[in-house]
């Protein structure tokens, strides 16, 4: 009983789950924003209706989830006071100034455009009232930089001084912090995962559409659209992905070793990369592998020939290192194992990659089918459907092996999990918070499902036409 109220266990479990629903909507607003934004500039160059009528059918599936993600955001906050005091005041001085540039800036800069866009089909030129959609998305990227910023600083502390007399970290050079080079290599490998999501959710609405012979002129070019903007933005993923790997050597070398459950140093034709392994129980002996000789040297170092250091060497390093003396008490682990969960970092680093391959795959495919016609069997489009969701889990399982590969670190090398938990929170009031954010979130996820789901099967309304024959500029306001 005092295991499953145990309140450390308790928090981490109600952090994960309520960030991996908040991330939900994030890449999904980060996404669509963008695409929407081409298409109605697509629209505004070539004056062809279809790409307007595009525009207002996938921006109203936007703003829909724009606006349930900024209400799981907004709780998401509320848990740094609630389970995570300590943490909150040890590092709150630097940890919080890209939050509050989040919010001061990039939130309030984004829903100021939103609302122009909004509001002004029919009060703004047109030229300026598609600038307001580009803003939009300038927003966006904005706000999912000062976050992964905050991030970053939890993977790759820098800019930071340790006051002794307080017992707090305090901010020394904002500039590092914003600069942090975790934080560089992986905003654009979260935008362009964002994109591969926002793509498939066109290619899954035009498949509906078109399995049904529904809007066949404006649904065959969202399939193709957002198909292409999947591919591209997986070749971005995998480029940005090879040099996040890189940082994350340098930075965080356990990780990497977890991410192969790679336990003793080796480099080249030894520092191979498996495809596929079975293990032992305990993850110390290998029982069968399928293995690419040279590869994880190369993820790692980005030579053939370079050094990978393993988990066991690592181990001994970091007991050496942060539970030598006295003042070790925030950065030595009560069980002494600087090692993450193996199977669970071993694993979400290959359906991360996995996932997203496949997205892609079924994407070229659908590209390389439908590039004379969409007189095709019903089987065809429920795959199209189906991947909807790939990557959203690709990027799910992605944060799960940030975060979990981290451990035991809340701030790495400088302060463990267990330190940071709220103190004078007993178990059973993290319990009942978490089963109330569950249900809540639940509630909330299938009013959000049936909304989208809703917008997206009505397809793009039929636009009234003025007296030039021209798609009747007033009757935009409406649909929003």
């Amino acid at each position: 009983m005092n295991e499953f109220l145990d309140a450390l266990t308790l928090a981490r479990w109600q952090f994960g789950l309520t960030t991996l629903y908040h991330f939900i909507f994030v890449p999904l607003t980060i996404g669509l924003s963008l695409l929407v934004a081409i298409l109605q500039t697509v629209w505004v160059r070539t004056g062809k209706v279809k790409y307007l009528k595009l525009t207002r059918l996938f921006g109203k599936i936007f703003l829909i989830n724009f606006a349930m993600g900024v209400v799981t955001g907004i709780v998401q906050e509320f848990q740094f006071g609630m389970n995570w005091s300590d943490y909150s005041r040890f590092v709150g001085d630097i940890f919080g100034a890209p939050l509050a540039m989040e919010g001061l800036i990039a939130f309030f800069f984004e829903a100021t455009f939103i609302g122009l866009w909004i509001f002004g089909w029919e009060k703004l030129p047109k030229k300026l009232h598609l600038m307001s959609i580009w803003f939009v998305w300038i927003g966006t990227v904005l706000s999912a930089y000062f976050i992964l910023a905050a991030n970053a600083f939890m993977q790759n502390p820098v800019g930071y001084t340790l006051n002794a007399e307080r017992g707090r970290a305090e901010l020394d050079n904002i500039g590092d912090v914003l600069l942090n080079p975790v934080a560089v290599t992986q905003f654009p490998h979260t935008i362009f995962a964002s994109i591969m999501f926002a793509g498939v959710v066109l290619v899954a609405v035009a498949a509906w559409h078109l399995q049904r012979n529904q809007f066949v002129d404006e649904m065959r070019t969202a399939l193709r659209f957002g198909a292409w903007a999947n591919i591209l933005a997986f070749v971005g993923v995998g480029l940005t992905g090879h040099s996040l790997g890189l940082v994350m050597t340098e930075t965080q070398p356990m990780k990497m070793a977890a991410a192969e459950a790679h336990y003793a140093t080796s480099s080249g034709a030894d520092a191979s990369f498996s495809i596929f392994s079975l293990g032992t129980p305990d993850g110390l002996h290998e029982i069968f592998s399928v293995r690419i000789p040279y590869l994880l040297s190369f993820l790692s170092t980005g030579t053939f020939d370079g050094t990978v250091e393993g988990i066991n060497d690592l181990q001994a390093a970091y007991t050496e290192m942060y539970c030598g003396d006295a003042s070790s008490a925030l950065t030595c682990p009560t069980d002494g194992s600087f090692t993450p969960i193996i199977w669970v970092t071993y694993w979400a680093f290959r359906w991360m990659i996995g996932l997203g391959a496949f997205a892609a795959l079924v994407s070229a495919v659908g590209l390389w089918i439908t590039r004379k016609n969409t007189d095709l069997p019903k089987w065809v489009w429920k795959v199209a459907i189906w991947t909807a969701p790939i990557p959203m889990l690709a990027s799910l399982v992605g944060w799960i092996f940030t975060e979990m590969g981290r451990q035991p670190w809340i701030v790495f090398g400088v302060m463990t999990t267990e330190r940071g938990v709220s103190p004078g929170v007993p178990g059973w009031a993290v319990l009942v918070s978490l089963i109330v954010f569950t249900i809540v979130y639940g509630a909330l996820a299938v009013v959000e499902f049936k909304l989208i789901v809703k917008a997206a099967k009505a397809g793009p309304p039929e636009l009234e036409k003025d007296e030039t024959g021209e798609p009747d500029q007033q009757s935009l306001a409406t649909v929003y």
